[in-house]
């Protein structure tokens, strides 16, 4: 039995996990899924956003399924990632039929830091005319990235690993990162390519020539705009799913956010949250399940019947669900 801590939070995120969680049932494996409060409505409700009990019930969980938060995202998630030591965040950008995606068969993966760089919240108000942010990067956790990324692309089959930096401006924190890159690189010399860009040029070419990466590995900020563009290129955030990775725990979760704008109508993608389920099955161990789910997914999008609006479709985030488990059946 897997014990799966699962957090909803707000809006559209407590929709998708219902989706999520019934497809789940679906599989013949056992699962025991205990629930956590965090985001918007949990402040409102206890006063703080990410209660000690949901940190305690994510830290003693086989894995974590968490789906969106709203105004408190940050308190929240990357505190989780913190507090879990979730170093590793994993972001596949992925083509699938019928989803309004720019490119046909891209298939990369955005492996990005997750517990330094410009999300440490060391930001303070200086004087009243600024502000000042703290970027903090440590041999030990870019070596450990960026390891972790060369591991992932000699697991998965993949030639190349591209090092993302700002190394000519930034000389001293990205030319660290940098200098890493080519460190790490000569204990898989021969296996796998490297190379490395600065990040405005990777943004560019993410739209000029996506096929070309295999996986990117960058610092926390840069990894997080590039995946969100990466998103743009194969559908949109309804498609992007993320898995956040460490030593001793994960937690899984789609890219999108609450999207109040849509909240209880019922018409949210599930298809991030579910393709996150995937990657919690693989992280699990579960490769049978993986690829019975993963086709199922492919299945449903191919046949282009049950879409949610955002593909341009009218099917219902519970009808997508449905007819996704009909698929696996």
């Amino acid at each position: 039995m897997y014990n799966i801590a699962v957090i909803p939070g707000d809006g559209i995120g407590r929709e998708v996990m219902d989706a999520c969680i019934n497809v789940l049932n679906s599989l013949d494996i056992d699962f025991n899924f205990t629930y956590g409060e965090a985001g918007d409505e949990c402040l409102e409700k206890n006063g703080e956003a990410l209660p000690d009990e949901t940190i305690e019930l994510a830290k003693n969980a086989d894995a974590c399924l968490f789906g969106a938060a709203g105004e408190t995202a940050a308190d929240v998630i990357v505190r989780l990632r913190q507090e879990l030591n979730l170093f590793a965040n994993l972001r596949p950008v992925k083509s699938y039929p019928n989803t309004n995606a720019l490119f046909d068969n891209l298939d990369f993966m955005i492996v990005r830091e997750n517990t330094e760089g410009m999300y440490i919240a060391k930001e303070e108000e200086y004087t009243e005319e600024g502000a000042i942010a703290r970027r903090i990067i440590t041999r030990k956790a870019e070596r450990r990235i960026i390891d972790y990324a060369f591991q992932y692309a000699k697991n998965n089959n993949k030639s190349k690993v591209t090092g993302v930096h700002k190394a000519n401006v930034l000389k001293v924190t990205d030319g660290l990162f940098k200098e890493i890159l080519y460190e790490v690189a000569k204990d898989y010399e021969g296996e796998i390519e490297v190379e490395d860009f600065y990040v405005d040029a990777t943004a560019m070419y993410l739209i000029t020539r996506p096929e070309s990466f295999e996986v990117i590995v960058t610092t926390n900020l840069f990894g997080d705009i590039l995946s969100d563009e990466g998103a743009g290129l194969v559908g949109g955030l309804g498609m992007i799913p993320s898995g956040n990775i460490g030593e001793d725990g994960a937690l899984f979760e789609p890219v999108h956010g609450s999207a109040p704008d849509i909240a209880g109508q019922g018409i949210a993608n599930p298809m991030a949250m579910l393709l996150s389920a995937c990657m919690m099955l693989n992280y699990l161990e579960e490769y049978e399940a993986e690829e019975s789910l993963n086709d199922a997914i492919l299945a449903v999008l191919e046949e282009g019947k049950t879409l949610t609006p955002d593909l341009g479709g009218n099917a219902s985030t519970s009808e997508v669900a449905e007819a996704i488990i009909n698929a696996l059946n």
